[in-house]
């Protein structure tokens, strides 16, 4: 399978700029937005009360802190969260830390809604009552007045999707949110969703945050070629294959022994196009997390890859992985143990 539009860093959309302390980070417009954001978004799944939500690997916010500093000190402007992301303290995390380190306009900080944040009627999904009651509540935990990018977490096949468009669309001219986005869901969906956007004149989605990285191909099918003729950003999550990149394949963390959800997504053939990683990064005299990050980096459909950070080393990769650059010999490697999946993340 090839890989979709590649080359990317060549297409000239990024522009330099000095930023923070260090100089050099790229940023790029989000998608055919005004918006310029980095090059890279730091994923804020890992931050968060490990007494929350179920997830007892999360980080607590003076062991949070220091990442989200050093993100801001390479240029990084672009954070990603979630309402449900540890029963919203990564919401609060994020917003305590970014907003007393910078002022509000110098930042981007998207979150979504979908998952369940309560029992009972109405508290998940993704129906104007659910949309209306949980912006509020993420800017409660964010501590500001609107949200840079919104996005949809999954797609709710029980609500309709003109009362979903028209409900995110009056919550962007409410001045609550900037812009929209999605998450992965099928391109039928996706392109259904783009139609009923222009074809009711509400704000229309900007973004496509979905599961895309050397493991996991399949989105090169349809939903790539689809954003790059929509003018849709790519965001993807898991560019690093939740870490089974970055690693030996039967080696595991506290993370991997406890993610039920991430045992879904791959399986033991990955192992080979694991190796491969290994090969190249060892030729390199590189980690092998910066160079699969350098593969999704180099598409030019992809804005930012999403990367999460728990140890010092996690993000200084990540930063070294979208300077990195791969030749064709290289990416060939790569790409060639890959054997096609079954649709997995949604």
């Amino acid at each position: 399978m090839p890989v979709f539009a590649a080359g990317g860093r060549g297409s000239g959309r990024a522009r330099r700029r000095e930023s923070g302390k260090d100089p050099g980070m790229d940023y790029v417009k989000l998608g055919r937005t005004g918006l310029e954001v980095s090059r890279l978004v730091l994923g804020c799944m890992s931050y968060g009360d490990p007494a929350r939500g179920g997830h007892p690997w999360t980080l607590p916010e003076e062991d949070s802190a220091p990442f989200l500093h050093r993100a801001l000190d390479a240029g990084v402007n672009f954070f990603d969260t979630a309402n449900v992301y540890s029963d919203g303290s990564s919401e609060e995390i994020l917003g305590r830390v970014l907003l007393k380190a910078v002022r509000r306009e110098d930042v981007v900080i998207a979150t979504k809604v979908y998952n369940r944040m309560r029992p009972g009627p109405n508290g998940a999904g993704l129906s104007r009552q659910a949309i209306l009651t949980e912006i509020d509540a993420s800017l409660r935990r964010l501590g500001t007045d609107h949200v840079d990018l919104y996005q949809i977490h999954r797609f709710d096949p029980t609500t309709p999707l003109e009362e979903t468009l028209e409900a995110l669309h009056d919550v962007v001219r409410a001045g609550k949110v900037r812009y929209l986005g999605a998450s992965s869901m099928w391109a039928w969906q996706f392109a259904k969703a783009l139609h009923l956007q222009e074809l009711h004149g509400w704000t229309r989605f900007v973004t496509m945050q979905d599961h895309y990285n050397l493991l996991y191909r399949e989105e090169e099918r349809e939903m790539l070629p689809l954003c790059a003729d929509e003018g849709i950003g790519v965001i993807p999550w898991s560019p690093l294959a939740r870490g089974k990149l970055t690693r030996d394949w039967d080696a595991t963390t506290n993370r991997s022994e406890t993610d039920e959800f991430g045992k879904t997504l791959y399986r033991d053939s990955d192992a080979e196009v694991v190796a491969a990683v290994g090969r190249v990064a060892e030729r390199r005299g590189v980690s092998r997390a910066q160079v699969a990050l350098a593969w999704v980096a180099r598409n030019p459909v992809v804005v930012a890859p999403i990367v999460g950070a728990t140890k010092p080393h996690h993000l200084e990769d990540a930063l070294a992985g979208i300077e990195l650059e791969l030749t064709a010999d290289e990416v060939a490697e790569l790409e060639a143990p890959y054997e096609p999946h079954e649709v997995a993340g949604f």
